[in-house]
């Protein structure tokens, strides 16, 4: 059984460190670092990989903005009764859908003020997501949030009773989706990192991280029971799921007729 640790938090010099915090800091550090050496190795010929240090901090600042945004907005109610809690990051609440769009948006309008190839870039840029999201997903654990259903099985995730939804206040241990997430982006990793030495068309690689990630994050959605909203009886993170994926399908399809 996964047990989460006791304290959240520490101080250091009077300055309260959240082990949240800390666990994004590290997300962000090994994401710019994955990108820069994967371009320095494999793309080294075709981009500067400095490009990718003075991208980072634009893309990076965008996508924790977005992220923040779009879970504010799925809890309207609450934020508007709670104002004071739309700045308390650390208490959880970055919703990769809206870093996702943010940080793309961000990410295709410095491209074009640099004059790069914007789908050369995303191709190197999406490797550092899965990265990202491997280790930003233990965030939850410290957090003990992002979890599924009750479970017995024995890497049951214990929640605090305080923390347990009320259906399921009698239950102690339940799924682990933050770690189930979090192993199936290392796999998204491996298998974008395979895609990009079989040197395929430009944008192949960004758009299959909209497949694969899609379909991950539909699976793991479908045993959470804390989903931020639901439209009818699917979450509103499985609609988006969708939606990336129709556009993931699309993309490859496009990329492809359009190198022939």
């Amino acid at each position: 059984m996964i047990y989460p640790p006791s304290i959240n938090s520490f101080d250091v010099f009077g300055i309260n460190i959240k082990f949240y915090g800390i666990t994004m800091a590290l997300a962000l550090t090994f994401a710019v670092c994955a990108v820069y050496f994967i371009s320095k190795k494999i793309y080294k010929d075709k981009i500067n990989p400095n490009f990718f240090l003075d991208l980072f901090p634009i893309v990076a600042i965008s996508g924790i903005l977005g992220a923040r945004l779009y879970y504010v907005l799925l809890n309207l109610p609450f934020y508007t009764n709670h104002p004071k809690e739309i700045f308390a990051i650390w208490h959880g609440g970055l919703s990769i859908h809206g870093a996702i769009i943010c940080g793309i948006i961000a990410g295709i309008i410095y491209c074009k003020i640099k004059k790069q190839n914007i789908l050369l870039c995303a191709d190197i840029g999406i490797l550092g997501l899965p990265i990202g999201q491997m280790i930003g997903r233990w965030g939850n654990f410290f957090n003990s949030e992002a979890f599924g259903m009750p479970t017995n099985l024995p890497w049951g995730l214990y929640i605090p009773e305080s923390l347990r939804p009320e259906r399921y206040i009698t239950s102690e241990f339940f799924h682990p989706t933050f770690l189930y997430e979090s192993i199936l982006n290392l796999i998204i990793f491996v298998l974008l990192l395979y895609l990009t030495k079989k040197e395929l068309k430009t944008g192949i690689v960004f758009f299959s991280y909209f497949v694969l990630y899609a379909i991950t994050r539909f699976m793991v959605e479908g045993i959470r029971v804390d989903s931020i909203l639901n439209i009818g009886i699917f979450p509103v993170a499985q609609i988006a799921s969708i939606i990336m994926f129709i556009i993931g399908i699309i993309g490859i399809l496009v990329v492809r007729k359009n190198a022939r």
